[in-house]
């Protein structure tokens, strides 16, 4: 007969799953929040003073976008974490008003050729070359 004491083994929760778990503190990705890895993160001007009050990894985060942007994809790899938990850090950070946020700058579309042509013919006749 079994003790009802005794521990259930079944219920036991794996330990890589309880970290993340704590440290998002059991938030998901709000739908509003939908980050790119290519998506651009910097901290706000004077959240210095509230990044104290975060998580370990928040301040590892505010630590890396202080000094300017970087890509969401680029602060998950400096600090190691799913790209999911990145997210939703970020997230929450948005939300406190700890980090500006932007969508990266779009890929340039094509150039007119006979534009730049005509800009280089005029180039060419003013300065001579």
């Amino acid at each position: 007969m079994r003790d009802e004491h005794e521990p259930d083994h079944e219920l036991e929760l794996t330990s890589p799953l309880v970290p993340l778990f704590v440290i998002t503190n059991g938030h998901a990705l709000p739908p509003e929040h939908e980050y790119g890895h290519t998506t651009l993160v910097t901290a706000q001007e004077g959240a210095a003073a509230a990044a104290r009050t975060l998580s370990p990894e928040a301040r590892e985060v505010m630590d890396l976008v202080a000094d300017g942007f970087l890509s969401v994809a680029e602060v998950a790899g400096h600090t190691h974490l799913p790209l999911g938990i990145v997210r939703i850090l970020l997230a929450q950070m948005e939300g406190s008003g700890l980090i500006i946020v932007r969508k990266p700058v779009p890929r340039a579309e094509r150039a007119d050729r006979e534009l730049l042509s005509a800009v280089l013919d005029g180039l060419k006749t003013r300065f001579g070359a």
